[in-house]
Order: C-alpha cells, then sequence, then structure tokens
C-alpha cells in the first residue's frame, strides 16, 4: 500500500453514530465507556444511551422551568454510580450556563474518586461527588439546604425509598426516580403468605413465588406514589424506553404543588393494612404523623 493511500485512511474522519446527540461531548462519552476508542457504540452501551437520553427529554423541560424562573438549578443524583446521568446533564444543559449545581452521591468511594476525576479533567466545575449514606446525606454540610431536583436512576431496592425520604428532607421541588429491584415489599409478603392465605383471596395474586416478585415490585411503585401525593407532590408515571430495552423501566415524576391528595395517606395505610404489610409504614410515610380520619387537606 502506497504511503499516500496509508495516509488517507490514518486521516479520515470518525462518523458518530446517529444516537449521538449534537452537541454532546464525544471525549466524555468515550470517558464513560458509552463511545468506543473509534467512536462507535456497541449493543450494550447503545441501549444504556439510550435511556439516559430518554430520561434526559424528560429532566430537560424541569431543568428549563427552574431556569427561567431564575432559580439556582440544584440536582442530587442520588446512588450516581458511575455518574453517567449527572455527567450527561451537565455536558447537555448545565455546561451551557454560569448557575447550577450536580451533586453525585454515592456509597462507593472508588466510584466517587473516579467521577472527581473524570469532572476536574472534563473542566466540569459545578459538579460535586459525595461519599455519603443516605442518612449523612441529609445533614450533610457540603450539601445545600435545599436542593431543587432529585433524580434516582435505577436505585436497587429501598435505595429509592432513600431517594424519596432525601428529596423530603431537602423539600426538592422535582423528583425523578426509575426505580428498580424492589424486594422488600415481596419479601414481606412472602413472610406472611400462609397467614393472609387463610384472611383474603387477594393473597392468591402473590401464592407462587413469580407472582410475590412481580406483584410486590409494582405494589411497591404504587405505595410510593401514594407517599408522594400524600406529602403534596402531584404524581406522573409512564414508561421510560419500550419493553423490548428494558424491564426495568418504570418512570416516576412528580413536582411538588404543596397540595395534598385528600386521601392519599389513608389509603397508603389501608393497602399496608390490607396485605400484611404495616411494619412497612415508616418506609412509605418517613416522619409523617398518621393523620386521622378527615383531616387531610381536600383533593
Amino acid at each position: 500500500m502506497s504511503d499516500k493511500k496509508k495516509k488517507h485512511i490514518s486521516y479520515r474522519p470518525t462518523v458518530l453514530p446517529p444516537e449521538v446527540r449534537e452537541g454532546q461531548s464525544v471525549e466524555l462519552l468515550k470517558a464513560l465507556h458509552i463511545l468506543t476508542r473509534d467512536g462507535q457504540l456497541n449493543q450494550d452501551s447503545r441501549r444504556k444511551l439510550k435511556q439516559v437520553y430518554h430520561l434526559y427529554q424528560f429532566i430537560e423541560p424541569l431543568l428549563q422551568e427552574l431556569a427561567d424562573a431564575a432559580a439556582p438549578c440544584t440536582l442530587a443524583d442520588h446512588g450516581a454510580g458511575k455518574s453517567y446521568l449527572g455527567f450527561i446533564l451537565y455536558d447537555l444543559f448545565f455546561k451551557q450556563r454560569e448557575v447550577g449545581h450536580i451533586f453525585g452521591i454515592e456509597t462507593r468511594q472508588e466510584l466517587v474518586q473516579r467521577s472527581e476525576e473524570l469532572a476536574a479533567h472534563l473542566q466540569f466545575p459545578r459538579m460535586r461527588f459525595l461519599n455519603l449514606s443516605v442518612e449523612a446525606s441529609i445533614t450533610s454540610t457540603d450539601l445545600p439546604a435545599q436542593i431543587d431536583m432529585v433524580t434516582a436512576l435505577h436505585a436497587c431496592n429501598t435505595a429509592t425509598d432513600d431517594a424519596i425520604r432525601f428529596a423530603l428532607h431537602k423539600k426538592a421541588r422535582f423528583i425523578v426516580l426509575v426505580p428498580c429491584c424492589q424486594a422488600e415489599v415481596a419479601a414481606v409478603l412472602r413472610q406472611h403468605k400462609n397467614k393472609m392465605l387463610g384472611q383474603t383471596p387477594l393473597s392468591e395474586m402473590w401464592r407462587h413465588a413469580i407472582h410475590t416478585r412481580e406483584f410486590g415490585s409494582h405494589l411497591t411503585n404504587v405505595l410510593r406514589c401514594l407517599a408522594l401525593e400524600a406529602y403534596g407532590y402531584q404524581v406522573t408515571v409512564t414508561e421510560l424506553v419500550g419493553w423490548e430495552h428494558s424491564m426495568k423501566n418504570e418512570l416516576i415524576i412528580a413536582r411538588y404543588t404543596g397540595q395534598r391528595r385528600g386521601n392519599a395517606q389513608q389509603r397508603l395505610l389501608a393497602i399496608l393494612q390490607e396485605f400484611g404489610l404495616e411494619e412497612l409504614t415508616p418506609r412509605f410515610l418517613p416522619d409523617m404523623p398518621v393523620a386521622a380520619q378527615g383531616e387531610q387537606e381536600a383533593v
């Protein structure tokens, strides 16, 4: 092969996959191992990028609403992991603005350190990563007293409830959740299964092991939505992406209005009692005294 032909191949420009959004940092996507060194996507990274971009489409209007109201746009990504979501949010939205901070909260120190190094390398100065548990993050002086938005993407099992608790303490205006691997409710259903089989025909809904898992997962998110409504949030539930891309697909978006759904707390408590889950009351109604019948505000 001639030198001229070698030179032509060597300097041929890389064509990015069509899935990559315009303006997205290629360096960032390579650092997150979403793009390969030659700027391409494999099947797993294509699925991951599709999920994060879909979530961005839901989050961007909420961030824009905060920006239009001259709010500081503080966002906490709870259970951040490798911070795919936080980095892409910063790159596509926060980087073009002079204000706004993203806080990644993660319990694994090695992931926090890796994210800190990447943020410094990319010159993303308004990103911080904190090695904190949920309890510590609520009271930590490294976080502002109020957070405008709390996100939790595939926060496993009770980590989603921890993110909700954190958001309540921080008076978040928006909460965006993609729950994952809910096992706690299913475990309690399983524990009391024999007793409930003798009390209600509804127990047939979780008599079989696979139904226990699936019903427990669905019931968990129903209880979360009722809890958010009881705390004064307007809740929307939809799917993140098509089922062909992910089974962990439920997206919960909560907007604080201050108007509590009148019967949300009573219905939540009634459901817990109906299914023998009373012991989980503190999980879904943290720090809220049980209101007497009729004390809740009107719908």
